[in-house]
């Protein structure tokens, strides 16, 4: 306050004095008398200055209005809040409020923007110019006011590259420039502000391409060329390499602005990098790998640019690992591999793709196995590192089950499990044969209780044993004993658990059987029932008194004979045999079947029948004469008649009560004649002809602990090894194997070793009944009996080649002479390990002579029979025997010398062979190999004047071998039937492993020579007939049944069989074979489809699988021979259409789909068209508005497709060899399955259909999916009809998609079939232009705007990704533009599309206005709209209300405070916020106690200022002078109490002190500036809790005028005055 100043002109009475603010104080209200922001001048009559005692005594003290501490003004508040129209009148205050604040706010001004013009330069002007621009301290302003025009496209990029421009600047110059470009075309109709986008995309990908074009690689050698190649590129020299790098490296930083801010087409150029990823060379490869790992976050944003990355990623990672270079481009290779990993992360649907994952699964495998992550010590990150882990690896399971499920891989078999099961049991007891060991065949498995499972496996060994679709006499004795297995198994079981034995259960399943099988019904089965249960009753399985008291219990009918109809139970009952019976049963079951009158009973008078053939047929046990001498079985079946006619119970009780115990009477009679033998082979014979083989057994033994002489030894041999498989069943070869080691022991002590008896112990024993020291005495014995027969020597005797006393043996007929001459050659040549081969070489050369020497028959095979018993005595004087030598001689030299012998020869060496055989030294094994076999060969490759002689020779041993069954009554071998029945047994290894196979493999060779126009008609006769009767031998269909894969092997992989010119061969190959398997062989029906009951039947199943996989491929090998073509594809076509409409089951299409499975390629791609074409025409002729109404033509056509995968599944993972589909019958079934599904998706989306019927719509909607999948991954060409039937297609089935997606027909199995389906679909779909690589092509045209709201989050993603929109523009995204209509309401129109090459940088010019000018609102709030988007765009107005900038950086936080206090504005902070800020000291300000201290030592009290201490100022504006107004709050003002004044916690000592109230106002401009000179000690402050009194009032001088306009008003320091006292 300023006192006015006293002149002399004064008038005398002056008026009263009013004190008035300085100019530049404001008032607190504009417009209301309010008064002046800290202005409280002294006014007459205030309460200071009355002048009373207290105020004298104590001072003048303000006393409290209200009680500061408790105070509330709420209540007042709320009363008047509650009085009538309050409340109204409030908000009528601020709405005219805010309504004249509105009418005062500027509006925004109009755009200022204008676009930099273009000038021409020249050219020193221009190179000027651009060094300004690369310049950084020239500023843009000064260059852009114009622009040079001139360089274009790459020259233009190349020159800013060349002035080494920084990319900010370079980029507005571009950006500039091209907003020029486009400044003319935006008036147009047609302009397309992104155009300019995709057309600098172009120029740059081009930029980039040209660069990346002068990496090239050199060139392979070329052979057959002599040229030298000499290469340089572009990376080898340092120089080139360093330019091509500084350019490149600029290019890329230019693409990463360019691509931020939009300035090049996202699509045009994402679409160029995965383009380039595919086509680029591995040296390429390394730059734009790295350039696609940069901007992968985009590219998988849509599936149509991360699907060819996918395939362009693997296709280089397959390059990398073939190139020689590997090495040098591992970096490359790790990159690729992360790349992949990211995008299985990020896109997994972008490898859904079957093609792709027939070419690159295993890789893909690879990829994702392999760890490149960075490993560090973290916990947190190595739990990252897991859980991506696991991510990725779930991401690939999930493609790889959707990839191999539309590849139709891994498809669960539909077959029954119960036929399946059934199959599997009956290859496991066909498998069984004399090495298995009973005890380990797993049949029940752990089926011990009443399960149904347990009873169809009994039901199946039962069946199995009796029927005569399966073959083998050791069938019923296998049957028994694994039940007698399961039995003691089940029996232990329940003995520990305290439980019922299983004896009444299994009771009950037997009869059940016997009592409901239509097997054990048929009356031809009859002998092999009674068989079954008989040994069932036996080993008490069966108890035959129950039996018949359940079946008298239940009332059975026809059990008499006196009865009708007849039960099936009569037969069962007089067939069954009963051991171990008692008269009270025998009884019972005579008066069951025969009544209790019956005397004599029919079974009676054929015991007596029986027992007079036995009598006559073995006069040497009876003393009966009989002049006859039986030669064969069929003889002596013919003698005995009735006992081969008779019930097996008649047969069993006349052998084991009445001939067993005979025969063993007269065995124990020790005869020492050559009647005991006979009779025992004749006993054999019928007993095997009646099938008691228990009754052979126990004869057997009783002869071995009786032997008489040698022969009879190896006659119980030859019955043990001939029914070896049968004793292996009826678990009998432990006693076996003891008896033989007692037998063995007898003969040792009588001084006989009998090779053959050693031999069967050794084979019978396996290793397992013996004991270890019977074990070991047995191998000592043989390498004794070895040692002695053939001594070791160092020296042994050499053996010359020419033996001449065998060939005088020929005519010598002393009947010692063979043992002699063997004797000699023994001694002689013992230690010799070639004296047997040069003995078997001499003697047939011997043989030869022999037609020369006699030409009488009789005594050629006399001579014949001399060498026989001379190689019989060598064999027995060679500890391994002759065997092994002449098969070595047959497969060595001897074969070309048996190929040269005439027919006389052969007559005399078939003699010689067979005695051996019949007597052992030969085994009938080496004779096939070395003599038949290779004579059957020889007829089909070999041509020779005695092919034919040596084939007919080898059909005559052959026969004679393996089917003779009579003596042929002459003094040639088999003689008798002795000798019948040592070549059977010798025929026995013939059908067993390992030798089967070789006679299977010969089947096709003797339809070879049947069909041979080489040889004559009968010999190729006399093949068919051996053929046959090898074929319909029970023991070779054993054989084959046994191990049926041997039959396929040797009919598919047969070189005889090639031959597909000839019809015929193919016709008598597929009768040989269907010859084999059991069915008919007739020609006439080679391609008829075979019966249900064949096709689905357990027994016949596996062998008709066989049949039909071997015609299949014979018709595929004839498809490809020109003269059998026509012929070959009209029997296919009439297989395949039986197949097709014979097929109705799931059982029979998954076993047809088995059976044709493993065809060729010819034959599977007419096998698929076929059935294409099937299931087209089913689909064709159902009505499309009835699909819900046929199910089971659906089911049908479901069938059919599960055929058509079994056959293509062997082509599925190598797509080289896929077969090709017609073009007509793929269009045919690409129309079918378009319309099917184009009605299915109109009746779904229509909201019509009931909801049983939208179910049957999804199945077969999914069905035609699958249609769809299997048809799409064969070879094809895409006709322009499928094209068009193929886009149609994928619309449909995108909308069927969003339908099922939608929450309110979700469908968690449709909904991804018919994506993966889609994904399938748009890869395949060829492109119209091979030139144009368009990824999004096939793909919807839709924007995410149109995919409904309520799809799932992350369907709605996958939807997104799969649509040809494409967009990573983040500026102008969700943005439109919008009005309000007359209504006021907010109308939203097109959507804003972004302008990146319109919307430039507005530089303008820098701002001239000093901070200190124009204060008032309009200046400090302005708005320049000077940016080349208008502010009117964004619908801008001005608030009037202003944000504080961040100050907290610029002034320190007491200054801060003091700011945000004072300053109107929407800046808001925190309690906390402000607590910490306003409780921090200045580290740069003094401490109180310091300032505190100097005021108490100031001699002369002066200050200035403020109390408390700034920051110097460092800008050069004049500091103000404090307000000249009193800092004592009046009497009026002051209405505070001090207090209620309180600090905030943990500001300690330090207060916050302040000169001003709360009322008043600080000058912001003026905060922050050095009041008091402190620092430099020249004053000092006030303590901050002094009280200030009236008598301390300054008064200073007002503000000094402003120098200048342009500043803030400064004021002059003042002048220090006097104080008053």
């Amino acid at each position: 306050m300023h006192e006015p100043r006293i002149n002399d002109k004064q008038p005398d009475s002056l008026p009263v004095y009013e004190s008035h603010p300085s100019g530049w104080v404001p008032s607190v209200h504009k417009a209301a008398d309010l008064g002046y922001a800290g202005f409280h001048p002294p006014r007459p009559g205030q309460d200071e200055d009355v002048l009373s005692e207290s105020n004298v005594k104590n001072g003048f003290i303000l006393g409290h209005s209200v009680s500061a501490e408790t105070f509330s003004a709420q209540a007042m508040i709320n009363e008047n809040l509650h009085v009538g129209d309050t409340l109204a009148k409030l908000e009528e205050l601020m709405d005219e409020v805010f309504i004249r604040r509105a009418e005062h706010v500027l509006p925004v001004p109009p755009s200022t923007f204008r676009i930099p013009t273009r000038v021409t330069l020249n050219d020193s002007k221009r190179q000027a110019w651009f060094a300004d621009l690369a310049n950084p301290e020239v500023p843009l302003h000064k260059l852009g006011k114009s622009v040079p025009h001139g360089a274009k496209g790459h020259d233009l990029l190349d020159l800013l590259h060349s002035n080494n421009v920084a990319i900010p600047r370079a980029v507005w110059f571009l950006r500039v420039f091209g907003a020029n470009e486009t400044a003319g075309l935006r008036n147009r109709p047609a302009y397309n502000p992104t155009q300019y986008s995709i057309d600098w995309a172009n120029m740059v990908t081009g930029y980039m391409k040209k660069q990346l074009n002068d990496i090239a690689l050199p060139s392979a050698p070329r052979p057959g060329l002599n040229i030298k190649q000499t290469f340089k590129g572009v990376l080898s020299d340092s120089d080139t390499r360093e330019r091509w790098i500084s350019r490149f490296t600029y290019c890329l930083k230019l693409l990463r602005t360019f691509y931020a801010e939009g300035l090049v087409d996202h699509k045009s150029f994402l679409v160029w990098l995965v383009q380039q990823m595919g086509s680029c060379n591995l040296a390429q490869a390394g730059f734009i790998t790295r350039l696609t790992d940069e901007y992968l976050d985009d590219i998988v944003i849509s599936r149509a640019l991360a699907r060819p990355l996918v395939d362009a990623c693997l296709s280089k990672l397959t390059e990398i690992c073939v190139t020689f270079a590997q090495e040098h481009l591992s970096d490359t290779e790790e990159l690729l591999t992360a790349l992949l990993q990211r995008l299985c992360l990020a896109i997994p649907d972008a490898f859904v793709s079957p093609r792709l994952w027939s070419a690159y699964s295993a890789l893909l495998q690879k990829v994702v196995a392999e760890d490149s992550m960075t490993r560090l010590n973290h916990n947190h990150i190595e739990q990252n590192i897991r859980d991506i882990r696991h991510s990725l690896l779930h991401n690939f399971q999930d493609i790889t089950r959707r990839n191999e499920a539309m590849l139709f891989r891994n498809i669960l078999s539909h077959g029954s499990s119960r036929l399946e099961t059934a199959v599997s049991d009956i290859k496991l007891l066909n498998s069984i044969s004399s090495d298995t060991d009973m005890h380990q065949v797993d049949f029940f498995g752990n089926e011990f209780d009443d399960t149904p499972l347990f009873k169809d496996k009994l039901d199946m060994l039962l069946t199995w044993s009796v029927t005569p679709l399966q073959f083998g006499d050791h069938r019923p004795f296998a049957a028994v004993t694994l039940i007698r297995i399961w039995r003691d198994k089940a029996c232990e079981r329940a003995t520990r658990r305290d439980m019922n034995t299983p004896n009444e259960f299994l009771q009950d399943q037997l009869f059940e059987w016997l009592d409901a099988s239509d097997v054990a019904g048929e009356p031809t089965n009859i002998r092999a029932v009674a068989l079954l249960y008989g040994k069932l009753v036996k080993h008490e399985l069966f108890s035959y008194p129950c039996y018949i008291q359940r079946l008298i219990a239940r009332g059975e009918r026809g059990l008499s004979y006196t009865e009708a109809p007849e039960s099936r139970h009569r037969r069962f009952l007089r067939w069954i045999p009963l051991f171990n019976s008692t008269p009270s049963l025998v009884n019972q079951r005579k008066v069951i079947l025969h009544g209790v009158r019956a005397r004599e009973t029919p079974e009676d008078l054929a015991e007596s029948a029986m027992r007079k053939e036995i009598r006559i047929a073995l006069p040497e046990i009876f003393t009966t004469p009989n002049h006859s001498s039986l030669t064969s079985c069929s003889a002596l079946s013919q003698q005995c008649t009735t006992l081969m006619s008779a019930s097996r119970f008649e047969q069993v009780r006349t052998f084991r009560q009445w001939l067993l115990p005979e025969l063993q009477k007269h065995l124990a009679m020790h005869i020492p004649d050559t009647s005991v033998m006979k009779a025992y082979c004749l006993s054999v014979e019928l007993m095997a002809a009646a099938k008691c083989f228990h009754s052979i057994l126990d004869l057997t033994l009783c002869m071995l602990q009786h032997p008489t002489n040698g022969n009879s030894l190896i006659c119980v041999i030859d019955t043990l090894r001939r029914y070896a498989t049968i004793w292996t069943c009826m678990d009998t070869i432990p006693a076996i194997v003891t008896a033989l080691d007692a037998a063995h022991q007898l003969w040792k002590i009588r001084g006989i070793q009998s090779r053959p008896l050693l031999s069967l112990l050794i084979e019978f024993d396996h290793g397992q009944y013996l004991r270890d020291s019977s074990r070991e005495r047995i191998l000592a014995d043989i390498g004794a009996f070895t040692l002695a027969l053939q001594p070791l020597s160092n020296r042994p005797e050499t053996v010359p080649n020419v033996l001449p006393e065998i060939l005088l043996l020929a005519g010598d007929p002393d009947p010692e002479a063979p043992s002699l001459l063997t004797n000699g050659l023994w001694i002689k040549y013992r230690m010799s390990i070639d004296w047997a081969w040069k003995v078997w070489d001499n003697t047939v050369a011997s043989i030869r002579q022999i037609p020369v020497m006699t030409s009488d028959i009789d005594d050629r095979i006399a001579c014949a029979l001399r060498y026989g018993t001379f190689l019989w005595h060598v064999d027995q004087h060679l500890p391994n025997g002759l065997d092994g030598d002449v098969l070595e001689w047959f497969l060595g030299p001897g074969k070309n010398e048996v190929a040269a012998l005439g027919a006389d020869t052969w007559e005399v060496l078939t003699v010689v062979l067979s005695y051996l055989c019949v007597h052992g030294a030969l085994e009938t094994t080496t004779i096939l190999k070395g003599l038949v076999y290779p004579a059957w060969q020889s007829g089909v490759s070999a041509a020779g004047s005695n092919r034919e002689i040596y084939i007919r020779a080898a059909n005559s041993l052959c026969h004679r071998l393996l089917l003779q069954e009579d003596g042929t009554g002459t003094a040639s071998p088999p003689t008798d039937l002795f000798e019948v029945q040592c070549i059977i047994t010798r025929s026995r290894s013939v059908f067993c492993e390992p030798h089967f196979p070789l006679l299977v493999e010969s089947m096709p060779l003797l339809i070879a020579l049947e069909n041979s126009a080489d040889i004559s008609e009968d010999l190729r006769d006399e093949c068919n007939v051996l053929r046959h009767k090898i074929c319909q031998d029970s023991r070779f269909r054993q054989g084959a049944y046994r191990n049926l894969d041997i039959i396929r092997e040797a009919f598919e992989n047969s070189p005889y069989l090639t031959d597909t010119t000839s019809e015929t061969l193919g016709k008598h190959t597929l009768a040989g074979l269907r010859m084999i398997l059991g069915d008919s062989s007739d020609e006439t029906q080679l391609y008829d489809w075979p019966e249900v009951t064949c096709l689905l039947s357990p027994w016949k199943i596996a062998a008709t699988a066989i049949q039909m996989q071997f015609t299949i491929k014979q018709l595929g090998r004839a498809l490809i021979q020109e003269p059998t073509h026509n012929v070959a594809s009209a029997n296919l076509d009439k297989l395949t259409l039986m197949v097709f409409h014979n097929t109705n089951t799931s059982e029979e299409a998954s076993y047809v789909g088995e059976m044709a499975r493993g065809a060729d390629i010819t034959v599977a791609s007419k096998f698929i068209n076929n059935g294409l074409k099937c299931i087209a025409d089913i689909l064709l002729e159902t009505p499309v508005n009835s699909l819900n109404l046929v199910p089971p033509t659906f089911q049908r056509v479901g069938e059919l497709l599960r055929i058509l995968i079994v056959v293509a599944k062997p082509f599925r993972d190598n797509t080289s060899i896929l077969p090709n589909l017609d073009a007509s019958i793929q269009d045919q079934f690409m129309e079918a399955i378009s319309t099917n599904i184009i009605a299915i998706g109109s009746a779904v989306t229509s909201g019509k259909c009931k909801r049983d019927d939208q179910s049957q719509y999804t199945q077969n909607l999914i069905l035609m999916a699958r249609l769809f999948h299997f048809a799409l991954a064969f070879h094809t060409t895409w006709s322009q009809k499928m094209k068009v039937l193929s886009i149609g297609l994928s619309d449909t089935m995108f909308r069927l998609a969003l339908f099922y997606a939608s929450d309110n027909s979700l469908d968690l199995l449709v909904y991804p079939l018919l994506i993966d389906t889609l994904l399938y679909l748009y890869d395949e779909i060829p492109s119209e232009n091979k030139a144009t690589f368009d990824p999004f092509r096939n793909y919807p045209n839709l924007t995410p705007a149109d995919i409904p709201a309520n799809v799932p989050i992350e369907y709605r993603r996958q939807l997104i990704s799969i649509l040809s929109y494409f967009s990573t523009d983040n500026l102008a995204s969700s943005l439109v533009s919008s009005h309000r209509d007359t209504a006021g309401n907010l109308v939203h129109n097109t959507a804003v599309i972004n302008r990146p090459w319109e919307w430039i940088e507005n530089l303008g010019e820098p701002s001239t206005t000093d901070a200190m000018g124009d204060r008032s609102d309009r200046a400090k709030y302005a708005v320049k709209n000077a940016g080349s988007l208008s502010l009117e765009s964004f619908g801008t107005r001005l608030t009037g209300d202003g944000i504080m900038r961040n100050i907290t950086r610029e002034y320190s936080p007491r200054i801060e405070g003091n700011i945000r206090t004072f300053e109107d504005g929407l800046t808001t902070e925190g309690v906390f916020t402000r607590d910490w800020r306003e409780t921090r000291v200045d580290p740069n300000c003094e401490e109180p106690t310091r300032n505190t201290a100097r005021l108490r030592n100031d001699s002369d009290g002066e200050h200035s200022g403020t109390m408390y201490n700034t920051m110097p100022r460092t800008d050069r504006r004049p500091t103000p002078r404090a307000s000249p107004s009193s800092s004592v709050v009046s009497r009026s003002s002051a209405r505070g109490s001090t207090t209620s004044m309180r600090h905030s916690p943990g500001y300690g000592s330090y207060g916050r002190p302040t000169n001003s109230t709360i009322n008043e106002v600080i000058d912001v401009d003026s905060v922050g500036t050095t009041i008091s000179s402190s620092i430099k000690g020249t004053a000092s402050k006030r303590k901050a809790s002094a009280v200030i009194s009236d008598d301390e009032i300054e008064i200073i001088e007002g503000p000094v005028a402003a120098t200048s306009a342009k500043k803030s008003r400064a004021r002059a320091p003042p002048k220090p005055r006097a104080k008053k006292r």
